[in-house]
């Protein structure tokens, strides 16, 4: 299997949602790529790997994005291969090109938004479904 994609952001569903595209990852003996996008001018930053520092980040906001893919990929280091990258894109869109761009097996989403009206209006998940060129995996985060 190829790479193993899960998109976060600094919520809790997304911690859980990374937790298991890791272990999943780790099952399928595949490598773990984890993608967070910020909103910005299209500046694709570079990528981080677990224990980088965040000093060289831009903002705030990349500031502790950085140090929120570096804290991931460290903690799930000893499960798989793991890498990152922040970009600074719509988070559906960013997650399905680093999908095509790493020919991924599998992208992993949480349901964060797929509830009430924001299932009627769409959602990443539902965004990521649409626009995907692999399987998709929604996680069921809540309870």
């Amino acid at each position: 299997m190829n790479t193993v994609i899960v998109g976060v952001d600094p919520s809790p569903t997304a911690h859980e949602v990374a937790r298991r595209a890791a272990n999943l990852a780790h099952s399928l003996n595949a490598p773990l790529h984890i993608v967070s996008a910020v909103r910005g001018r299209g500046v694709h930053l570079p990528s981080v790997s677990a224990g980088a520092s965040s000093e060289s980040a831009p903002s705030d906001e990349f500031a502790a994005a950085y140090q929120m893919l570096a804290d991931l990929a460290w903690e799930f280091r000893e499960l798989t291969t793991v890498t990152t990258e922040l970009l600074t894109d719509d988070p559906a869109a960013a997650l399905c090109s680093e999908a095509t761009r790493l020919d991924a097996s599998m992208i992993v989403v949480g349901n964060k938004r797929v509830q009430g009206a924001s299932r009627i209006l769409g959602s990443i998940a539902g965004a990521v479904i649409k626009q995907a060129p692999c399987d998709v995996l929604v996680a069921h985060t809540h309870g």
